[in-house]
């Protein structure tokens, strides 16, 4: 499968590096690595996603670059991160860049467990892995293309955003090995430390606003499910500073007794998105009732449902999950 992936990305001249609409540290990352690796191939590679680069996610250096301008020149399409059709919805919804996809070469580079669920041609370069960067990274070795200092510092980025700077229970030996790479190619933990931290900083209003999600934290089937309700004014009001659902759930995933938790935003056109971030593996399960997926321990779906209904689906998928999992 790298071979067809690298003929495929060798073959192109214009390549569009497409993100979905929920980006993150390693969809981020991962688009400007690699921007960097094909650059230095002399390949022209441009960045598009259908949604503002969150501010969060800012200490990214090149963020800048990514754009809502979808270059229809190019000759292939990567898509990286996502091989879900339901996250891709803005895109394939924006007027010529479903007929663009249906008519090009289409490569996605994904690590998430679910199987493809896109509806438009594809070759797809998929691996068991903590993030795509870490797919980028052997695609990159096998290929024998070079990763400069500045990719090295993006596909480490997204390593760490993903999993929790190492630290979820599905890392394996390859990934230290990875990240031990990539530090001698010059990126630095540190840095990328420093950087994020200073992105992390909340104002006072924020800082007020997660007291305020903190005390609406609800909890299901006995303490093992904790679930909190983001409205869309409050996404309005706040989500331009800070993301709201990363205020809390790491918080409220670490309180005694809880075994996965769950930010619901819901929007006018009647949508309802679900973060969940797990202690036990079960994350993708519990997304996967709703047509979702991702990791083990983080995971998302979206559905067009009331709140009441998705609430008690939720606590239907996990109890199953969990019972599972026993």
């Amino acid at each position: 499968m790298n071979t067809d992936a690298q003929k495929i990305i060798e073959d192109a001249t214009n390549i569009i590096i497409i993100q979905a609409e929920n980006p993150d540290g390693d969809s981020l990352g991962s688009s400007l690595a690699l921007e960097e690796i094909l650059g230095d191939l002399g390949k022209n590679v441009s960045m598009y996603c259908p949604v503002e680069i969150p501010k969060y996610l800012r200490y990214a250096t090149g963020w800048d670059r990514v754009t809502s301008d979808f270059d229809t020149s190019a000759d292939i399409a990567i898509v990286v991160d996502t091989s879900a059709d339901v996250l891709l919805t803005k895109v394939l919804e924006t007027p010529g860049i479903r007929s663009f996809l249906e008519s090009h070469e289409v490569l996605v580079i994904d690590h998430h467990m679910t199987g493809s669920t896109l509806t438009f041609s594809h070759t797809m370069l998929y691996e068991d892995a903590i993030s795509t960067s870490e797919v980028i990274f052997n695609l990159s070795q096998s290929a024998g293309w070079s990763i400069n200092t500045q990719a090295a510092e993006q596909l480490l980025l997204a390593q760490l955003s993903d999993s929790l700077g190492l630290s979820i229970q599905s890392v394996s030996p390859s990934s230290y090995r990875i990240a031990a790479a990539l530090t001698e190619l010059g990126a630095h933990v540190s840095t990328i430390e420093e950087r994020r931290r200073q992105f992390m900083k909340k104002s006072p209003e924020i800082l007020a606003y997660k007291g305020i999600l903190l005390g609406r934290i609800e909890y299901f089937l006995e303490g093992s499910l904790a679930v909190v309700h983001i409205p869309f004014e409050d996404i309005q009001k706040y989500s331009d500073q800070y993301n709201p659902s990363v205020l809390v759930l790491d918080e409220m995933r670490l309180v005694e007794g809880v075994d996965i938790a769950v930010a619901l935003k819901t929007y006018p056109d009647g949508k309802l998105t679900g973060k969940l971030r797990s202690n036990l593996p079960i994350s993708e399960q519990v997304a996967g009732y709703f047509g979702g997926g991702g990791h083990k321990y983080a995971a998302g779906f979206r559905v067009y449902e009331s709140y009441d209904k998705t609430l008690q689906e939720l606590q239907d998928a996990t109890e199953k999950a969990l019972h599972e999992i026993v």
